[in-house]
């Protein structure tokens, strides 16, 4: 009896080829998607972007903004030209702004006398270095303050060098004049060689202990938020499971036509489109409640600043619940049996999750797969709301995301509606 169920069930499956296809497709293309995220090759690593303001001007201060740019680091000292004019440099007014725009998730700040007091070395403090970051990014900050002690040590040796012969002079009881002469011999002869091979082998030996150049790090995004990640994951995961919502409402397309309940409701004087707008309707309004009820839940138990920004989550969640209403009408319009919409809707939904940052923030994705995201509903939606509860920006700032979701429920909605023409004439 069971090799009779197992069979008849294989049967079943191999006749649905649409079915069949997908239970197979799903585990690999899942797969790729992750392996392309987290197994790339260490030269697909995106460049994080880091504004530097340089307040100092001097010689160790440029040395320092050229050895930052030969690292994995996109150096940015001025904004990028609009219209084909170019743009002053940044100052520590603009750059904090860039940062709270989303520009960049770090600015570095070199204080004006930096070049005459760059290391720190026993009990002496340097100048500090001020970092200014968005806290959403955890990982951006901490690069770069790595990446300023390995500059220190190994791509200014000459700095290193001079400094650490002042603090010798000063506290090991003097030099001697000859000792001097002989320390800047040195050098010089070692700025020489350094210019001579252009940046060449980068020597192996470090500083243990301290750090070498001091960094005084400030949150200028979220710093005054409880709970303040709280929106992103409201956001991230509700979408995801929104479209999950969607596709199983809109199937129930399928299971009317199966059951016959489809030509009955066509031989009145209900027509396709109608019947698809209202069905879109209520896909729409129930992914919206669905929304409200994770975002009052997040401000309810995990405090997140839902009032104070309670219009913009309205304009973003209506604009999504749209866009994934549409989506599922979609799915339901271009499967013929509910065996093919669950594996189809899967690997659909899974795939723009995982791509467009349901599941792992774009930001430390590749480059190639954050611009991979845009094409998913999930990567407009977590950037609007991420807009209205993270950056606090005015509502007006939100047309891109608002504009571009409901362009794709309009578009999605017209090809569901053509697709679904098919019930009409059969």
């Amino acid at each position: 009896m069971i090799f009779s169920i197992v069979h008849t069930a294989l049967t079943a499956l191999r006749r649905d080829r649409g079915a069949l296809a997908l239970s197979f497709i799903l585990p690999i293309a899942f797969f790729t998607i992750f392996a392309v995220i987290f197994g790339g090759r260490r030269d697909s690593t995106p460049k994080i972007s880091v504004i530097v303001v340089d307040e100092d001007h001097s010689r160790v201060s440029q040395k320092l903004i050229n050895s930052l740019g030969a690292e994995s680091l996109s150096v940015n000292t001025r904004p990028a030209p609009k219209r084909g004019v170019q743009q002053s440099d940044y100052t520590a007014v603009t750059a904090e702004a860039a940062v709270k725009a989303g520009t960049a998730p770090v600015a570095l700040i070199i204080p004006r006398g930096f070049g005459e007091n760059p290391v720190s070395f026993g009990g002496q403090q340097g100048f500090s270095l001020q970092l200014l970051k968005d806290s959403s990014d955890m990982v951006a900050p901490q690069i770069i303050t790595g990446l300023l002690q390995k500059v220190a040590m190994t791509a200014m040796p000459d700095v290193m060098a001079e400094q650490g012969s002042k603090y010798m002079d000063e506290y090991a009881g003097g030099l001697t004049p000859e000792q001097r002469k002989r320390i800047a011999d040195n050098l010089q002869e070692l700025r020489r060689r350094e210019n001579r091979e252009n940046g060449g082998a980068e020597s192996e030996h470090g500083l243990n202990g301290g750090m070498p150049i001091s960094v005084t790090a400030r949150d200028v995004v979220g710093e005054n938020k409880n709970n303040p990640m709280v929106s992103f994951y409201a956001a991230a995961i509700g979408v995801m499971f929104l479209l999950f919502t969607a596709s199983s409402a809109g199937g129930s397309l399928l299971d009317e036509a199966e059951s016959g309940t489809l030509d009955r409701v066509l031989s009145s004087r209900v027509t396709m489109g109608t019947l698809l707008a209202g069905k879109l309707c209520y896909c729409s309004l129930l992914a919206f409640s669905q929304l409200a009820l994770m975002f009052v839940w997040a401000w309810l138990v995990f405090k997140l600043d839902f009032i104070p920004h309670l219009a913009g989550f309205v304009i973003m969640g209506l604009s999504t619940a749209f866009a994934v209403g549409a989506f599922g009408m979609l799915l339901a319009s271009t499967c013929r049996t509910r065996a093919q919409l669950g594996p189809l809707s899967t690997l659909v939904i899974l795939i723009m999750s995982s791509v467009g940052g349901s599941m792992f923030p774009r930001f430390l994705m590749p480059e190639a797969m954050q611009k991979a995201g845009l094409l998913t509903i999930n990567a407009w939606a977590i950037d609007g709301f991420t807009k209205v509860f993270w950056r606090d920006e005015p509502l007006s700032h939100l047309w891109p995301q608002v504009a571009v979701l409901l362009g794709v429920g309009v578009v999605l909605f017209v090809i569901a509606r053509r697709l679904a023409r098919r019930w009409e004439y059969s």
